[in-house]
């Protein structure tokens, strides 16, 4: 039977060695670990980590918003977002590493490390956003990154409350209608950046075309990576259910 490229042929693992999972989407062999750790369940585990991570997402969203509202002391903001990036980056990988030393988990570990990538990806495009506006130097903000900022802000409250209530998914509906908002959020984001990249292009500086033109794109790609994420928590919730 023909391998899939990247994978790691079947024949080359050990039996008695355990799969890893990766943040990277790659997979390795994982360290043994004690029984008690393999087979007492990690639910209360997973879902405070992902509670962490939903709330570090949302702060940072309230801060890009505050940075784009008021554009001053901008070098210090950005900072505040990029350590709430690296904040994110430690959860994430905290989780992977729980998800690697345990057996039975509460979720499927495809599931755990899909939500985990997935609310990751809304950090680091929060961050890059910000990261964006300070290194082009840009002198201010405008009205679309402002809507943009709040869609993404709007976006991620809604995949808080969607990730408090996988821990124990008695309403299914509730998960869904939440991310039904985040879809409809997605299209209106959608809208906004037309119409931003519309106006830019009648302005004649094609400098400043370039630069808020790839910041736009940014923030609304922020609203795609939490349609994913709002995605799996709809498949955990309709599976689960």
């Amino acid at each position: 039977m023909e391998e899939a490229a990247g994978s790691i042929p079947a024949r080359s693992i050990p039996a008695n060695k355990p799969v890893r999972f990766s943040p990277h989407g790659t997979y390795s062999l994982r360290s043994p670990v004690g029984i008690k750790e393999w087979l007492i369940p990690q639910d209360k585990v997973f879902f405070d980590l992902f509670d962490r991570m939903a709330a570090l997402v949302v702060l940072a969203s309230y801060r890009l918003v505050d940075l784009v509202d008021d554009f001053s002391d901008v070098k210090n903001k950005v900072h505040q977002i990029e350590q709430m990036e690296h904040d994110g980056d430690r959860i994430t990988h905290e989780i992977y590493e729980q998800l690697n030393r345990t057996f039975i988990t509460p979720l499927e570990p495809e599931e755990i490390s899909k939500l985990a990538s997935a609310l990751d990806d809304v950090l680091d495009y929060i961050d890059g956003t910000a990261q964006k506006m300070l290194n082009y130097g840009i002198d201010a903000t405008d009205t679309h990154m402002n809507e943009l900022a709040k869609l993404v802000q709007l976006s991620v409250v809604e995949l808080e409350e969607a990730v408090k209530s996988i821990r124990s998914i008695k309403e299914p509906r509730l998960i869904e209608e939440r991310c039904i908002e985040v879809n409809r959020l997605e299209n209106l984001a959608d809208d906004v950046l037309a119409h931003a990249i519309n106006e830019i292009f009648r302005t004649n500086d094609p400098i400043a075309i370039i630069k808020f033109k790839d910041i736009y794109e940014h923030l609304e790609i922020a609203t795609d990576k939490c349609e994913d994420a709002a995605n799996v928590l709809s498949d955990i919730a309709i599976r689960h259910s």
